[in-house]
């Protein structure tokens, strides 16, 4: 079980780094550093911004699960 959530905890650590990379940036902080500044926000929000959130999120929640079944097994054992 141990091992499971250890390998679960890296994937989605992975994959949550992909995701938030993947957002479209809503300021002007470090990205338009790189050229994100130039981008137009005529479109506003669509449909794949959206299901971009709810994957995030999920991939968060999974994420957070693991680092506290992890520290569960830990304390255990």
């Amino acid at each position: 079980m141990t091992l499971f959530l250890q390998i679960m905890l890296i994937v989605t650590s992975v994959l949550l780094v992909l995701l938030v990379l993947l957002h479209r940036a809503k300021g002007g902080g470090l990205s338009s550093l790189f050229g994100g500044g130039m981008q137009s926000n005529l479109a506003g929000s669509s449909v794949a911004e959206k299901n971009l959130d709810r994957m995030t999120l999920f991939v968060m929640a999974l994420w957070v699960i693991s680092i506290i079944g992890v520290g569960v097994l830990i304390k255990i054992g």
